[in-house]
């Protein structure tokens, strides 16, 4: 399952994200996003766990507790709208 991090403090790291949830079960990948021109953190990323169950207890534990002054948004990432094609 992939989840959506958000509200995260611009000094979080992808290793401190990973051993957060790793507490609920096994991470398969975990991203913070940045910015293209700054290279700074956005302020959210995106953590796959291998079991659902595990991510269900991990969004249900961790969305509004407080990792480095900032209360975290955790829910499940939503699938990108693919862009409609068009007709010329």
């Amino acid at each position: 399952m992939n989840i959506y991090v958000g509200n995260l403090s611009y000094e979080v790291t992808e290793n401190e994200l990973q051993e957060l949830f790793e507490e609920y079960g096994s991470t398969t990948k975990v991203t913070i996003i940045n910015d293209r021109d700054t290279g700074r953190s956005k302020g959210f990323g995106f953590v796959e766990m291998e079991q659902a169950a595990d991510a269900e207890k991990a969004i249900q534990e961790l969305d509004g507790q407080d990792l480095k002054g900032r209360n975290l948004r955790v829910n499940q990432a939503q699938d990108r709208a693919k862009p409609r094609r068009r007709n010329w």
